[in-house]
């Protein structure tokens, strides 16, 4: 049985996990969606067609994604240190979750403009529609579902990582595990926080499917 003591730990660190991926899932949405329709728009034949732009991100979304959430973690502690003043708690942790975030939502949504039928673009452009005109009435909605999927994906994943920043003093469940779990030998701790992060995942994802279903229901009318 876990005391008042760790049950109180155990919420409080449930809601700055929560804390965390709300906010570096916002920031990073924020930023690496338009990052995101803009790699699907300028790529070779496509609506601003620019592959000078379209390689030069397209690299350095490709380098961010490829290295490693916890060598990210360490490697941008400068970078975590003058943005939160600080690179151990909640707020600090978010700085390399938003970072974590951006190029693999960048990629989701890359993926998820691409795959809209080229046939309702050539349509919007026979009727004069300009090139932004396209993107935000057709492209943006017609994705939208797919977008919602990959953003659940995201939110996911951010669950995951951070849990990883605990080890690093980043706060939220997995610092608790790590802390009480693994340091001071109290397994059932570790199993709380495991179940924890197993429901928060859970609701997520039911969620993010419950959402990408409506805005499928809502295209198919439209």
């Amino acid at each position: 049985m876990l005391s008042p003591e760790i049950i109180a730990l155990l919420f409080k660190a449930t809601l700055d996990t929560l804390h965390m991926v709300a906010v570096s899932g916002l920031l990073g949405t924020l930023i690496g969606l338009p990052i995101g329709v803009l790699l699907a728009v300028t790529g070779k034949g496509e609506l601003l067609q620019s592959l000078t732009f379209n390689r030069v991100f397209g690299a350095v979304v490709n380098v961010a994604r490829s290295t490693p959430f916890i060598i990210l973690v360490v490697a941008i502690i400068p970078f975590t240190r003058l943005v939160a003043g600080t690179s151990i708690g909640t707020s600090a942790a978010i700085v390399p979750l938003t970072v974590a975030a951006i190029p693999f939502i960048a990629r989701i949504v890359e993926g998820s403009v691409r795959e809209v039928d080229r046939g309702l673009i050539e349509a919007a452009q026979a009727m004069g529609a300009t090139p932004f005109q396209i993107i935000r009435k057709v492209l943006l909605p017609e994705a939208l579902s797919s977008i919602t999927l990959g953003l659940t994906l995201a939110a996911v994943s951010l669950i995951g990582y951070s849990a990883m920043v605990g080890a690093v003093g980043g706060g939220g469940l997995g610092d608790l595990g790590i802390r009480y779990g693994y340091q001071r030998f109290l397994p059932e701790v570790m199993l709380a926080v495991v179940v924890v992060l197993v429901v928060l995942v859970q609701i997520v994802q039911s969620a993010g499917d419950l959402l990408a279903r409506r805005f499928n229901k809502r295209n198919l009318k439209a």
